[in-house]
């Protein structure tokens, strides 16, 4: 008896999400993408510092990732609210969240990067020996 091949592990942004949000306009693609990597940065980096307003700050986030399919980042983000809202230590949400965020930005500077390279005219992309 086999066993059947182990789920693939999901990527970071759901890129069939990402297309159908935005219509698959890559401008709007990279314009979202873009606000997610400054807003995941910022709200990260201020709920390192433990705010009163932590919950919401997760809850921003999680919206955020949402919006891009960023679905491990979404749930992270959801696990922290709750530790919050529920009086829990948030030390242990609040890690994982970080590490998911710091993939997910990591895949969109990618995705950035290649829809940057497809807007750029083919002549232009010739390297000159």
């Amino acid at each position: 008896m086999s066993c059947p091949p182990p789920a693939a592990e999901p990527t970071p942004v759901d890129l069939e999400h990402l297309r159908r949000a935005t219509f698959g306009d890559a401008d709007l693609e990279r314009e979202v993408l873009g606000m997610f990597l400054t807003q995941a940065t910022r709200l990260v980096g201020a709920l390192a510092e433990g705010p009163p307003n932590a919950a919401a700050l997760a809850h921003s986030l999680k919206g955020s990732a949402r919006a891009i399919g960023a679905w491990r980042v979404a749930e992270r983000a959801s696990a922290l609210e709750a530790a919050i809202r529920d009086g829990g230590d948030p030390a242990q949400a609040l890690a994982e969240l970080d590490a998911a965020v710091a993939q997910a930005c990591t895949a969109v500077a990618a995705l950035l990067d290649r829809l940057a390279v497809r807007c750029i005219p083919s002549a232009a992309r010739i390297d000159p020996l």
